[in-house]
């Protein structure tokens, strides 16, 4: 399960900006409105959406494309699907099914995390002074659980739920910085966003936390791995339960 681009872009904008505001106002209306403005231009879709053409070009650019042709490209192209776990017709074998799925990708973690990676993951924590960490919508709701238990135990962390503030911080962080990422699929810096600027890392150390094996790019340091299926039931709580155990086993570092 890997989220199309269009989705993050536009739920990340209304998610960190106000409601009257024109971008998330314009976002609102995209996603309210999606099969009509698919085949709409420039114009008419400013028209539409009651805002000049300089505001769509705008629109675009803070979210983090390109410019309207990529919007118009990701208008066209996306797929919103949403996976049901259950097809029973009686809701109590629905909550079963539903919850079995659950507690299997809770136990496919703990069968399969390495946790000595997440001791050394603490360790970097209490080393690093500058630390954020970041995730893409479900994702972003555990790094902000992260921010939180972290605040409890004595340390703060940054975070953004906007897209492109996470990927302008990523890209401004110096070596001094700590950066952890969730993703679900291993996908986040799988944009043309961040390919075409990752030449302008200045080498903060990065942690990924993803249930996907596959090869990173060698700008990600660590990674911290699981096993999952990779449906609509384990996410996010796979990656929830990994944020609680850093947490613990960071608390626990404290009694030493």
């Amino acid at each position: 399960m890997i989220y199309d681009k269009l989705p993050i872009v536009l739920l990340s904008t209304m998610a960190s900006e106000r409601k009257d505001s024109t971008n998330n106002e314009i976002a609102r209306f995209l996603l309210s409105h999606y099969e009509e403005v698919k085949n709409l231009g420039i114009s008419e879709l400013a028209k539409v959406c009651h805002v000049s053409n300089s505001s769509i070009s705008r629109f675009c650019k803070e979210i983090g494309l390109e410019g309207f042709a990529e919007l118009k490209e990701l208008l066209t192209t996306t797929n919103f699907y949403f996976e049901r776990q259950s097809l029973k017709n009686n809701s109590l074998q629905r909550l079963q099914e539903n919850a079995n799925l659950v507690k299997k990708s809770i136990e496919q973690v703990e069968k399969s995390v390495n946790m000595e990676a997440i001791i050394s993951l603490c360790e970097d924590i209490r080393y690093y002074q500058n630390i954020s960490s970041f995730g893409l919508l479900k994702a972003e709701t555990v790094a902000m659980n992260f921010q939180s238990d972290m605040l409890m135990l004595g340390k703060q962390v940054y975070t953004s739920v906007s897209f492109q503030h996470q990927l302008d911080h990523i890209l401004s962080a110096n070596s001094d910085e700590l950066i952890i990422i969730f993703s679900y699929t291993g996908s986040y810096f799988e944009t043309n966003n961040f390919r075409g600027k990752k030449n302008q890392l200045r080498k903060p150390k990065i942690w990924m936390i993803t249930g996907q094996k596959k090869d990173f790019p060698d700008y990600i340091d660590r990674i911290i791995y699981f096993e999952s299926d990779h449906n609509q039931g384990s996410h996010p709580y796979q990656l929830q339960f990994i944020e609680s155990l850093i947490a613990q086993e960071y608390a626990k570092g404290l009694e030493l």
